[in-house]
């Protein structure tokens, strides 16, 4: 009985053990971002900066002070010293090398074995957007967890494409939350035998109720959805959405959300969980950013196999912290033929080097997850390694602009005084884009054609726009949305793809 019993000990150790190893770590992001700092030998971090121009650590808004760091890296010079004066040196050589420094220490590495994706479509709907009958498909993406089944991954997109076009269609992914746009409802014949249904089956359930349906004999349980006017952009424009149909494009949601959570307690969850078997993140492994972008990257292969899209034409696009992912899913992934960048800030177009508005401080505190572990480094005030500013950062957001060469790349802002707050620092976005106008051109595209360098060229007035090169810049007059530059971006694009639109 005792060796019985010291086996069953046993075996309930192991499984203890076992299901130790199936369940996922769970963190609070404080917890989180406390495991990082401890693998780094970070004893203390800077702390960010506040947006509230009164608080005690606000941000910087005085100009004179913002270019404290002059060393911006040059995209044309390899490590060594060594100019870059070649296409063949560019693609053979440094972007390589930039590539490398990015993953080590901005935004991580996707690992080398991230499961597959199977695609399915869920369901399919026929639906009109403004005055276009289009056809709407929602699907999932289900990543491979046979390696780790107590983590599920189901990417969400929803394809929306125009019923007729006469051939594929260019496609924008746009990163939001996804779902039919604009559901078909029941005809009439169809909603009056719904209506019939009901009012049975509420009978059914209550006697007393044919009386009451008896005296009201025109009235209806159910009743189509009035139409509606569509909410318009801050310009006065049609929605985004409307504006790619009507021009024979379409459009994809894909939902961030359901690839990875955009908080630092969910880095034990999601894909980059699930790779992780649910445990914490080691210092390169990626963040959330290079998670949204290798999202897209699995959507835009669903939409390589689809015949109504045009494969080699795909853009992506995002706002604010979407904004910095599909800059870095466009830097990242060459098969993306072009993307608008919207109001994205730091960890995005802007120069990580200004000081001005949002600070790397704030993106290795609460914003941590977004980011490499290895980021964290650039704010630390105390650790084993001394201490590191964003002077130390090896590369810069001129370089990752510049990795988008010589792909269609569209820069845009709004401006503060409708909400796109001086917090995202719109001149050291210009700034970044301007330098990296150097590496389209050696690439045989045009960039900005403005006078100057990046530290002299003044950015344009509001709502003047620079849209001759592959590299374009626009600040419209509007908030934190990349909206009212959608109809630019759309002609533009259009341009370069030699695309004559429906009407036009």
């Amino acid at each position: 009985m005792k060796l019985v019993r010291e086996v069953t000990l046993a075996c309930a150790g192991w499984a203890a053990v076992a299901l130790a190893a199936q369940t996922p770590a769970t963190f609070t992001a404080e917890q989180d971002h406390q495991n990082m700092m401890d693998q780094l030998g970070i004893k203390a971090l800077r702390p960010g900066y506040s947006g509230d121009e009164n608080a005690p650590n606000h941000a910087n808004y005085d100009e004179t002070k913002a270019n404290a760091y002059s060393n911006v890296p040059d995209p044309l010079t390899m490590n060594d010293g060594e100019k870059v004066t070649t296409a063949k040196m560019w693609w053979e050589k440094r972007r390589p090398q930039l590539v490398e420094m990015f993953d080590e220490y901005v935004y991580g590495r996707v690992p080398a074995h991230v499961p597959p994706v199977k695609w399915t479509v869920k369901a399919v709907d026929h639906e009109r957007i403004g005055f276009n009958a289009v056809i709407a498909k929602d699907l999932i993406g289900e990543v491979d967890n046979s390696a780790y089944p107590a983590i599920h991954v189901g990417i969400h997109m929803t394809l929306v494409t125009p019923a007729n076009a006469k051939g594929p269609a260019p496609v924008l992914i746009m990163f939001g939350r996804a779902g039919f746009p604009a559901p078909n409802e029941p005809n009439a014949e169809e909603m009056e035998r719904i209506n019939k249904a009901w009012k049975a089956l509420m009978v059914q359930q209550d006697p007393g109720l044919k009386e009451v349906f008896d005296a009201h004999p025109a009235w209806e349980p159910v009743k189509a959805t009035p139409f509606q006017f569509p909410q318009l952009n801050a310009d006065g424009g049609l929605p985004n959405t409307w504006q790619l149909i009507a021009d024979g494009w379409g459009f994809a949601l894909l939902d961030p959300a359901s690839v990875q959570a955009d908080n630092g307690a969910g880095l034990t969850r999601g894909i980059i969980g699930l790779v992780n078997k649910g445990q914490p993140r080691k210092p390169d492994d990626w963040g959330a950013l290079r998670a949204w972008a290798w999202g897209a990257g699995r959507a835009l292969e669903y939409l390589e196999t689809d015949a109504a899209v045009d494969g080699k034409h795909v853009g992506i696009e995002g706002v604010s912290r979407y904004g910095k992912a599909a800059l870095v899913t466009m830097a990242f992934d060459q098969r993306f033929a072009m993307v608008l960048v919207g109001s994205s800030g730091k960890g995005g177009a802007t120069l990580l080097r200004r000081n001005f508005g949002e600070g790397v401080e704030n993106l290795t505190g609460g914003e941590y997850y977004w980011m490499a572990g290895n980021f964290m480094k650039y704010g630390a005030s105390e650790a084993t390694f001394g201490s590191k500013t964003l002077g130390d950062i090896p590369v810069d957001s001129n370089e990752l602009i510049a990795l988008c060469a010589p792909r269609l790349t569209f820069i845009s802002y709004g401006i503060p005084a409708k909400g796109d707050a001086k917090w995202l620092d719109h001149e050291g976005s210009f700034m970044a884009t301007v330098d990296a106008s150097r590496v389209f051109r050696l690439l045989g595209a045009k960039g900005l054609d403005v006078e100057g360098d990046y530290r002299t060229a003044k950015m344009p007035p509001v709502n003047q726009g620079l849209l001759d090169g592959e590299l374009a810049w626009r600040q419209h007059d509007g908030g934190h949305t990349d909206a009212p530059n959608m109809k630019y971006f759309i002609a533009w694009a259009d341009k370069f793809m030699g695309r004559q639109a429906p009407g036009r």
